[in-house]
């Protein structure tokens, strides 16, 4: 994803050897679920015994006792499933005492979302006021007496070239960005930060699970892995690979990266107590509009399109930013984004609404098409606030699990459905949290915005790793801000608390950020500048 996309660009610019070990599988536009079928491969769900899919399945979705977790699974990681809403954080998150002073004090926080925008390239759509979401949008935004506001998104809304060189084509706006782009307009890892880590030399190794790592004495790391789909092996003697270096940068996002220090640990690895700590769903959930008064086109057509209708738009096209209630908390803000669900899932909606009782409306969408009827007329939301990052990642039988106890009781989720509740009624709908909940879900929350697990602090005590991101050395005796040489953690689990908005560009910041101080550490140098010759075939990120 967005951390191991940028180390892997700017060691290899630093002219360093680098191997990409990749869980997933690589997806070019025209690979990603078009179908009903498509979707069902594409899926894996695992939560305690349970299992179903491949494990280098698109998507991730990790059924929990207190919460569910969706993340992407590919060379590009969350980048090839998500909306793409490039925001920063308001500047008062990163004077919070749970981050390390050090971070916000010596200016490179700022230079690390200047790269990362110039990266990224988000847009905001300039014909947005006129797609029917966004006037539904609007109407909501009117209840809440504020605007709705145009989103960054890394969607090229005119073709162009990525920051890789990479040629890009403009977006069709059919709506299938978290489907996984089929036309290839939306400016991924992989078009960017990965292509330009191949053009400098890198290489990339797909469909491999890394396991764990170790150090013995001053050597160099040790990173044992397997290929996926060869079921669970836990040590070397099993028959696990094993890849040596001198640097290893953890990039396999909260639940991945903060699995593999878990499973590290049990294998003898010292590291900080605080490993597993300060999980935040960044107060973040799904939610609809169900049944509203006027059509809103909120469900994908695809490319090619499945049937004639005006644009739907980017995924996410805006947004409204809803007040703090009377306690005037800035952390009881919210964000309602109005979204779009992939066109692959299409022939299923009917069926998700059946168990919350609007068999009625969902038998009539079944006769007319979810393009007509009920389902044309509801709006899907993506909300975005702030939790209070208490859950903690633990390790059970060799896999990550999120403990969170009455997570559903905080007091974030009564705010969201206050907001939403009032957002429906303005748009004549029924508010639906979680069309799913008299199924496997249950009535929890979920989230696609996992962080934290491996926070920053300003030494051990406080954190995983510290404002650079090199992981703490936990051995008994070691002195205070001690770290292991060679060991960083570049992804959403260094985030040490709710960011209230899409965290994508605050962890390509970071690890931006980062990697400046990696190069200075080892006095190398590097050009962080976009290509400005495109290489003449796209097909050559495939070959290579």
């Amino acid at each position: 994803g967005y951390g191991g996309g940028v180390a892997a660009s700017r060691l290899a610019r630093m002219g360093r050897r680098v191997a990409v070990l990749e869980k997933g599988r690589e997806m070019q536009p025209g690979d990603f679920p078009a179908r009903m079928p498509d979707m069902r491969r594409a899926l894996q769900i695992s939560g305690g015994e349970r299992r179903m899919g491949a494990e280098t399945a698109l998507y991730d979705f990790r059924l929990g006792r207190d919460m569910h977790v969706l993340v992407g699974c590919g060379l590009g990681g969350g980048s090839l499933i998500n909306a793409g809403v490039a925001l920063r954080p308001e500047p008062r998150i990163f004077r919070d005492p749970a981050w390390p002073g050090a971070l916000a004090g010596d200016g490179l926080l700022e230079e690390g979302f200047a790269r990362a925008e110039a990266w990224l390239q988000p847009e905001r759509h300039d014909a947005a006021p006129s797609l029917a979401k966004f006037r539904a949008l609007t109407r909501i935004a009117d209840a809440f007496a504020r605007p709705a506001e145009p989103a960054p998104v890394t969607v090229r809304f005119k073709a162009g070239e990525t920051a890789a060189g990479l040629a890009q084509p403009a977006c069709t706006l059919c709506g299938d960005c978290c489907g996984g782009c089929n036309v290839g307009a939306k400016t991924t890892v992989a078009a960017t930060y990965l292509a330009d880590a191949v053009r400098h030399g890198a290489e990339l190794y797909t469909e491999v699970i890394v396991e764990r790592v170790a150090r013995s004495g001053s050597g160099p790391w040790r990173v044992y892995f397997r290929p996926a789909g060869e079921g669970t092996k836990r040590n070397a003697r099993d028959g696990l690979e094993v890849v040596e270096a001198d640097i290893v940068v953890l990039a396999a996002g909260t639940l991945g990266s903060t699995e593999i220090l878990l499973r590290s640990r049990a294998a003898g690895l010292a590291l900080s107590d605080r490993l597993g700590a300060r999980f935040s769903a960044n107060g973040d959930i799904i939610a609809f509009g169900y049944d509203g008064a006027e059509t809103v086109n909120a469900i994908g057509v695809g490319h090619p399109p499945k049937v004639d209708l005006p644009p739907v738009g980017a995924c996410v096209s805006g947004r409204v930013r809803v007040p703090a209630d009377e306690s005037d908390d800035p952390d009881h803000e919210l964000t309602i984004q109005e979204g779009v669900l992939p066109s692959s899932l299409a022939p299923l909606l009917p069926v998700f609404f059946i168990p919350g009782g609007r068999l009625v409306g969902a038998a009539k969408a079944l006769v007319q098409g979810v393009y007509r009827g009920p389902l044309a007329r509801t709006q899907t939301w993506f909300v975005v606030s702030h939790d209070t990052a208490d859950g903690r990642l633990v390790l059970e039988n060799g896999h990550v699990r999120l403990d969170w106890p009455n997570v559903a009781r905080q007091p974030v989720y009564a705010r969201i459905d206050a907001a939403l509740e009032k957002a429906a009624e303005a748009a004549g709908g029924t508010y639906v949290r979680n069309p799913l909940s008299e199924t496997i879900t249950g009535a929890k929350p979920a989230t696609a915005h996992p962080l934290g697990g491996c926070p920053m602090g300003r030494d051990g005590a406080h954190g995983v790793v510290d404002h650079k991101g090199r992981v703490f050395d936990g051995r008994e005796g070691a002195p205070a801000g001690a770290v292991h040489e060679g060991l960083y953690v570049c992804d959403g689990a260094v985030i040490a608390r709710s960011l209230g908005v899409n965290p994508l560009l605050t962890i390509t910041a970071l690890a931006e950020r980062a990697m400046i101080h990696l190069a200075e550490e080892h006095g190398w140098t590097f050009d962080a500048a976009p290509a400005e010759v495109a290489p003449a075939p796209s097909a050559a990120f495939r070959d290579a």
